[in-house]
């Protein structure tokens, strides 16, 4: 089977998948690569492992070489110039009166680009600012348009957990995220309290959706009357992770009950919609 790693070519930018040959290469070395008809300087990011043929839409490309000091020093050289894009681009901002603001700027290894990132609220016609940023750089120049939750990618921060941004620390791609998955994990519909420093919904919304739907879709709904090893009870509340029930008994006691050692009888009796549990007091 084919061996493949992990490389990206900018911080928080996506994984690019390569075949390192006869180089050996562990994660954090420095690498030479082709990518999209050019040449850029890499990390590694994944060790190298075996896959199927069959899971490789393209053969993967090889790598050139491993990052030699020159290579190193060339690298040095572009960040001082990318340095220097941020200063130049903040000036011809406001000489144009541009609403423009700039994340990140990325120097090809090999020269041939300099690429711009930025956020604005609406288009912005920046052809005269491109004309002028070639002319002081001597080089090409892209200017890219991105998003808010990429601005956060690249810039990163803490998240109301406390930890590092998902997208900062592991996330390569940004998945599909609905209000709908919020909704069915019992989250407070409160913006403030559901979205990221991005302002969209928080991606962590989606990691543990799929185990909330299965187990929603088998338990019974709130107000389902079942047996139990403790007697007669009704459903009142779910805790999806733990694949449990929370049952109030005829004595206003409540027990969180793993689904399977519970009985749905069939019948349902009607509960008040504010009703509320708190599972952590709860005992098991």
């Amino acid at each position: 089977m084919p061996v493949t790693l992990g490389v990206i070519f900018r911080k928080s930018g996506n994984i690019y998948y390569y075949n390192p040959g006869d180089i050996e290469l562990t994660v954090g070395d420095r690498v030479i690569c082709h990518m999209d008809n050019i040449t850029d300087i890499g990390e590694v990011v994944s060790p190298p492992s075996e896959v199927d043929a069959a899971e490789l839409l393209h053969p993967a490309s090889k790598i050139i070489r491993k990052a030699t000091e020159y290579d190193l020093s060339v690298l040095d050289l572009n960040k001082s110039k990318e340095m220097e894009g941020f200063k130049k681009f903040e000036e011809l901002a406001r000489l144009h009166k541009l609403l423009m603001k700039l994340v990140d700027v990325h120097v090809l290894f090999d020269k041939s680009k300099m690429i711009f990132y930025f956020t604005a609220e609406r288009r912005v016609d920046f052809r005269d600012m491109v004309k002028e940023l070639a002319s002081y750089f001597k080089i090409r120049i892209e200017l890219r348009q991105i998003g808010v939750r990429d601005e956060a990618k690249i810039v990163g921060g803490l998240g109301p957990c406390g930890m590092d941004l998902c997208c900062k620390s592991f996330l390569t791609d940004f998945e599909s995220i609905s209000i709908k998955m919020a909704k069915d994990q019992n989250l407070p519909l409160n913006p403030l309290k559901i979205s990221g420093i991005c302002g969209r919904l928080m991606c962590c919304i989606k990691y543990e959706y799929d185990s909330y739907k299965e187990f929603v879709d088998i338990a019974p709904e709130r107000g389902a009357k079942v047996k139990t090893r403790h007697g007669t009870g009704v459903v009142i509340g779910l805790e999806p992770l733990k694949k449990s029930l929370i049952v109030e008994f005829e004595n206003q006691n409540r027990k969180s009950m793993l689904l399977s050692d519970v009985e749905v009888t069939g019948e349902k009796v009607q509960l008040e919609p504010e009703a509320k549990n708190s599972p952590d007091d709860l005992p098991v």
